[in-house]
């Protein structure tokens, strides 16, 4: 069961633990100067045990879905108005941005990207925000459980602020809400972030995801077809997704000019994926998120990389349109890309992919048709041992919505 929590918009949420309490010197939040000594400015800083702010800036990619839907859940109700846009941020130009305070447990966010229509920055400090699934109070709807069996990540820590007014959510486990006061409108605005505790996996970098919901709520007139007018609930959504890598770059000088590594660690995605408008003339469009294993393959003396995702489909977020939706929960998610190493150009690593691809459960495979990609990553660690990135795959068939950005992260064998 899920317990909205009502809060003032400006409310401050803190580092909140998936899986345990966080405090310095155990398992802590992330945050922290590379190699656990000093991070270049005196002050002593680790990424993996924090003793001084620091902010860190992204490796990844966000985008959002504006619409409305009039008289959700009933025969019919579809999304209107629809704006999608998306965006990936380079090494070297991303306003993704990661701040956290051990002191006080205070994480500041910031996702603004007018390329990808996202905005707002959030800042978590309130103990109580930190949220976790299972329990009276679990994060919002639309939320990935990492930790569970389909995804089988580890570590994750959930944080979420937000505030609504004169609504209650429908129950049935869809995105719809009804008015409490049906003379008086009704809002909704939810901010959720997690990431992955470093030292679970990797030591220098770690990844991270967020989500907004946000809902708009008034009744109004509609004209039927035979002429008559009736009163319905119009629901206006916007919806804001992202991922991305974080942590303690490697200076240029101290990455590897000679033989290969291979690197290992967690990937995580989010897309939008309808290839129903000219099959069926459905338009309605649905979040999912993909999270599983990422492999990279790099030769130093080359300098070049090869990129191999492996990762497991969650369910979509419906809303009360049709529901149609081609990829389905569960469903395995696989793509391979390559590029170059460029350091001084780029400050890491970039490349695109050559193939994506979805089998659902039962079998049926759904190819994309790539029009456009992009890997962008770079080192983490005092000599390159880890790495972190963002990516994106556009699909391109005429008539679809297709599109899946994310991020993965890794650390040499």
């Amino acid at each position: 069961m899920r317990l909205l929590i009502l809060l003032a918009s400006t409310t401050m949420l803190a580092a909140c633990g998936g899986s345990g309490p966080q405090s310095v010197g155990s398992i802590a939040p992330p945050t922290g100067g590379g190699s656990g000594g000093s991070d270049g400015s005196g002050q002593s800083h680790t990424f993996v045990n924090p003793t001084e702010p620091k902010t860190y800036k992204g490796v990844g990619s966000t985008h959002s879905y504006k619409y409305s839907v009039e008289n959700a859940g009933a025969a019919g109700a579809a999304q209107d108005g629809q704006l999608y846009q998306g965006n990936a941020t380079t090494v070297r130009d991303s306003n993704l941005t990661i701040k956290y305070n051990p002191r006080d447990a205070i994480f500041d966010v910031s996702f603004a990207n007018n390329l990808a229509g996202t905005a707002s920055p959030v800042r978590f400090q309130d103990p109580l925000h930190r949220t976790d699934f299972g329990g009276v109070i679990e994060p919002q709807i639309g939320t990935p459980d990492l930790e569970s069996a389909a995804f089988g990540l580890q570590g994750i820590n959930y944080l979420e602020a937000g505030s609504s007014s004169n609504i209650r959510i429908r129950p049935g486990g869809e995105f719809i809400f009804d008015l409490i006061n049906t003379a008086e409108p009704g809002s909704y605005n939810q901010t959720t972030f997690f990431y992955q505790t470093p030292g679970t996996e990797t030591q220098y970098v770690t990844f991270a995801g967020y989500m907004r919901n946000s809902a708009g709520l008034e009744q109004i007139e509609i004209t039927n077809p035979d002429g008559s007018t009736s009163i319905v609930l119009n629901q206006a959504n916007t919806f804001e997704r992202g991922a991305l890598a974080y942590g303690e770059v490697s200076a240029n000088d101290r990455v590897p000019t000679s033989g290969t590594g291979s690197f290992e660690g967690a990937m995580l995605a989010t897309m939008v994926f309808n290839d129903q408008p000219d099959i069926s003339g459905n338009t309605d469009t649905y979040f999912q998120w993909i999270a599983g294993r990422a492999a990279t393959e790099v030769d130093f003396s080359t300098n070049t990389f090869s990129l191999s995702l492996d990762g497991t489909v969650g369910a979509p977020l419906f809303d009360g349109t049709s529901g149609i939706h081609s990829v389905r929960e569960d469903a395995r998610f696989q793509a391979n890309g390559s590029g170059q190493i460029d350091l001084v150009a780029a400050g890491g690593f970039l490349g695109q992919f050559n193939e994506a691809w979805f089998v659902n459960p039962g079998g049926n495979r759904l190819d994309v048709n790539i029009v456009g990609s992009s890997v962008d990553g770079a080192f983490y660690g005092p000599n390159g041992e880890e790495i972190g990135g963002g990516y994106r795959i556009v699909g391109g068939t005429p008539d679809e919505r297709i599109d899946i950005l994310g991020t993965f992260v890794g650390k040499g064998n």
